[in-house]
């Protein structure tokens, strides 16, 4: 368990509900040695067209009954995701500044919107109490990885070598995967397999039906294991077993996952992009854990990357110095310098009393 963070501590993880921020917030709880609750957020119209600076409706104002933010109010929020931001400073505000807060990534709300935020190397967010990675928060521990690689699957040990977990994502606001990118990345996966090398593949909730269709007739002939969303996913199992990894560019989240096992990353490009995870990309080019995906393998391992120890432990230290905080005696009010004597009124001077002008002198007379 981290340093300062008690057994008894409670904790909540806020988001909207989307995956990938959930993954983080849970991954930070897990390094941090607490069971969270969580809850999610879901905000309507009008409020939700506000954007960054849009207030908690009425209906979910922390003394509603049904609201997600409603008493007893939690030691510690974990949240991520812009809409939960709104909630994290409500939440903040209405437990007295009990609730040290949390936010993962950037909320576009400043840094004063939580006690403590982290981003990633490619967002633009600083300040004193902003922490900046390369690679984002996940559940992808070392002590995971090893645990599955100390227990190979059968299916998975029964595969030869070299083997590639190949990570799919899919469509998102920056990349869209047309019919071309579809078929370049299954064709390219269709070589690498030719070469000798054993395929795990998993998919996700955004990757289109006729990519996986695709892929697995591509792969049909050689060994491979594909998860298409049926049954138990063997993420971790695949990341565990993986001499080199197969990412495509859409998910932040999986590469940083895929970093921390040391592995090779390669990484397929479908149409589309934006600066920030072009900046991410390069980030890991430059450790020397990343290359573009061509349907072959020439990377070579690396020191794993996995930020998530370091942002739970900077949140531990942070959280300690605020329970320190509010365990503190209130400052006793300073006493009042005594009040200075008044000086005493000066005499008042007598006011000269007003004279008449003196009459003007009679004209002489004449001499008659």
């Amino acid at each position: 368990m981290a340093p300062g963070i008690p057994p008894d501590t409670t904790v909540w993880i806020l988001t909207d509900g989307k995956a990938g921020d959930e993954v983080q917030c849970l991954g930070v709880a897990a390094a941090l040695g607490v069971e969270p609750q969580i809850r999610r957020v879901r905000p309507r119209a009008p409020w939700v067209w506000l954007g960054a600076f849009a207030p908690v409706p009425p209906a979910d104002r922390p003394d509603r009954a049904a609201s997600p933010i409603a008493p007893p109010f939690p030691d510690l929020v974990i949240a991520s995701g812009r809409r939960a931001a709104p909630y994290v400073q409500a939440v903040k505000q209405a437990s007295g500044g009990h609730t040290f807060t949390v936010i993962l990534k950037d909320p576009r709300r400043g840094r004063r919107a939580a006690d403590f935020l982290w981003v990633p190397a490619h967002d633009r967010l600083r300040g004193k109490n902003v922490m900046v990675t390369l690679t984002s928060p996940h559940r992808i521990s070392a002590a995971a990885l090893a645990a599955e690689r100390a227990a190979l699957r059968p299916e998975i040990a029964a595969l030869p070598g070299p083997r590639v977990a190949v990570l799919i994502g899919g469509p998102s606001k920056d990349y869209r995967y047309s019919d071309a990118d579809s078929a370049r990345l299954g064709g390219d996966l269709g070589r690498l397999a030719r070469s000798g090398a054993s395929l795990m593949v998993t998919t996700s909730r955004r990757t289109p039906p006729a990519l996986t269709a695709i892929i697995r007739a591509q792969l049909a002939p050689f060994a491979h294991l594909l998860y298409d969303g049926q049954g138990d996913n063997p993420y971790l199992a695949f990341l565990a077993a993986a001499d080199a990894v197969v990412a495509t560019a859409d998910s932040v989240n999986m590469i940083s996952e895929a970093a921390a096992t040391g592995a090779p990353i390669f990484v397929f490009t479908p149409t589309g992009g934006s600066r920030k995870i072009r900046r991410f990309l390069d980030g890991l080019a430059r450790h020397g854990a990343l290359k573009p995906f061509a349907g072959t393998l020439d990377g070579t391992p690396y020191q794993p990357l996995d930020a998530t120890p370091e942002i739970a432990a900077e949140i531990a230290r942070r959280f300690e110095a605020h329970c320190a905080a509010l365990a503190a005696p209130a400052p006793e009010p300073e006493p009042k310098p005594a009040a200075e004597p008044e000086p005493a009124p000066e005499p008042e001077t007598a006011a000269e009393p007003v004279r008449d002008p003196a009459p003007d002198p009679e004209p002489p007379r004449s001499a008659g």
